[in-house]
This record gives structure tokens, C-alpha cells and sequence, in this order.
């Protein structure tokens, strides 16, 4: 019971991230972009689209959208992430209608694009630095980047270029363009406050358990382990020392993994600045394993 307290006490630092983050994001969108026809990317994007053929709360099409890829991210990266990600987008939307009544800033187009931009990019990284996200485009970017040569970051592009060239049929293509500079300013935006949106993390993990968190580690996240022995200087036991790589998003999932394996495990996680060489391991389907029996 007592464990159960501090891990449920460790995460109030990142709800509070997550909580500052979605209010930020939604005042963005609410007081500057929204009212001057300035879209986002991603399903939010697609949501505003919605919001402006149909008439429907933007808020309402962001939680049925997000559905279908929060199931996913529940079976690819975890409970932890999936709880934390349903509570931003949970109060991401309520905020959205909170401020939905609140007049806009300014009807300057350019001001309502360099600052709405900016708000939008603290607040999502804010999120992200919590441990969750408020667009599952994420999720299935990482899903399919495991299984093809594209990034994350190059499947969200791509996602993006289908989202802002319909904004041009329903809001014009100055309003496109204005909402792809916005883009531009939040991306880096995120990139400053949440650590680098796309950078892949070095894990190195200390364990007597490895076979269980390595095993755990390929078949959850996908990624390989390279595994070499050691010694504890002070308790002179054997330890195994794993290094694997991964995505930002997968950190949650990781600690989640190994916190669930070995409770005296030492974790390390820091940048890369560059990989060469294929560090995701596509894992086998059902049907090759099948055949290879």
C-alpha cells in the first residue's frame, strides 16, 4: 500500500506539467488562433476543420478522434501513458469550451499567428515533458515507424501535409500558410520546452532481471538490447548492464517496464544527438512465426 502512495506521488510533478500545459494549449488555440481561422496540425487540425463544415464543438471531434488511437497506444505503450494522455486531452477539451466565449486577443493575423504559436508550443511541450501527448498522431507515428525506414518526425510531416493543404479548401491559402508558419513557431517551440520532439533517448539499465526486461523491452517497444556484464564495486554482485534506444515518448513506457521487473534496477536516460545504423527490431507477425515452427 505504502509503494502504491509513492508512485502515486511521484507523478503529481508530471499531472502538474500535463494541467499547466493543456490550459496553455487551449487558451492558444481559443483566444488567438481559432477566431482568426489559424488551424493546428494533427487531429486537432482536422477537428477545427470539422468544427467549420459542421458546426460541432472542436472539443467534441478532438475526443472522437482521439479514441481509435488511444486503444492503440494502449496495447504499444502502456497504461501509465494512456492514463496520462486521456487526462490532457480530458482537460485540454474541457478548457477548449472555457475559453471558447472568451474574446480574442487580437484580429491581427500575423500577431495572432507568432503568438498563438508560441503559447500553443509551451503548452504542448509542457505536455509532453509530463509524460503524455495531445494529438494521437504521435502514437501511430511511432507505431508505423517501427515497422517501415520513416521517422516519427517524417510521419507526422507527412500527416501535416494532408491536414494543412485541406485547410485550403475551407479557409483559403492564406489562411494555410499563415497556419503553416504557425506550425513552424510551435514545433520549435516544443523542441526547446519538451527536449527535442523527435530526439532519440539512450537507456542504460542496471538489473540482475535482464532476460525479463530485455524480453519485455523487445516485445512491448520493439527495440533491441545489447546486454554486457558487470560487477557492483560496493556489493561486489553481478549485474547485467542494458543499453537500448528509444523514442521520447517510449521513456514512460520503459520506466514503467522496468519499475514493473525489477524494483532495484538504476536507470539512465539521455540524448543522442545522431544514429546510424537500424535500432528497431521489427518484431515477427503471428503468421511468420507460424511458419518458421
Amino acid at each position: 500500500m505504502e509503494a502504491k502512495l509513492m508512485k502515486i506521488i511521484k507523478q503529481v510533478p508530471s499531472f502538474f506539467l500535463i494541467t499547466i500545459g493543456a490550459v496553455l494549449a487551449a487558451a492558444a488555440l481559443e483566444i488567438f488562433l481559432i477566431p482568426n481561422s489559424i488551424i493546428d496540425g494533427g487531429l486537432t487540425g482536422i477537428s477545427i476543420i470539422l468544427n467549420k463544415l459542421f458546426k460541432l464543438p472542436v472539443s467534441v471531434f478532438i475526443i472522437i478522434l482521439n479514441i481509435p488511437f488511444f486503444i492503440l497506444a494502449y496495447k504499444s505503450m502502456g497504461k501509465r501513458f494512456v492514463v496520462k494522455a486521456v487526462y490532457a486531452i480530458i482537460v485540454f477539451t474541457v478548457l477548449l469550451e472555457v475559453f471558447e466565449p472568451v474574446e480574442e486577443v487580437t484580429d491581427d493575423i500575423l500577431l495572432a499567428t507568432v503568438y498563438g504559436g508560441l503559447l500553443l508550443g509551451i503548452g504542448v511541450g509542457l505536455v509532453i515533458r509530463g509524460g503524455a501527448c495531445l494529438d494521437g498522431t504521435e502514437v501511430v507515428a511511432i507505431v508505423i515507424s517501427k515497422k517501415s525506414s520513416l521517422s516519427v518526425g517524417q510521419m507526422i510531416f507527412f500527416f501535416n501535409i494532408f491536414v494543412y493543404g485541406s485547410a485550403i479548401f475551407v479557409f483559403g491559402p492564406d489562411r494555410a500558410l499563415y497556419s503553416l508558419l504557425m506550425y513552424v513557431v510551435t514545433y520549435k517551440l516544443i523542441d526547446i520546452v519538451s527536449d527535442e520532439f523527435n530526439q532519440a533517448k539512450a537507456a542504460i539499465i542496471i538489473t540482475e532481471r535482464k532476460e525479463k526486461i530485455s524480453d519485455a523491452i523487445f516485445k512491448e517497444l520493439g527495440r533491441t538490447v545489447t546486454i554486457w556484464e558487470g560487477e557492483g564495486k560496493v556489493s561486489k554482485a553481478p549485474k547485467s548492464i542494458l543499453y537500448t534506444v528509444i523514442t521520447r515518448l517510449e521513456v514512460p513506457r520503459l520506466k514503467e517496464i522496468v519499475e514493473n521487473a525489477d524494483t532495484s534496477s538504476f536507470v539512465a536516460i539521455s540524448d543522442i544527438s545522431d544514429i546510424i545504423g537500424n535500432h528497431i527490431k521489427k518484431i515477427p507477425e503471428k503468421e511468420d512465426q507460424n511458419e518458421q515452427k
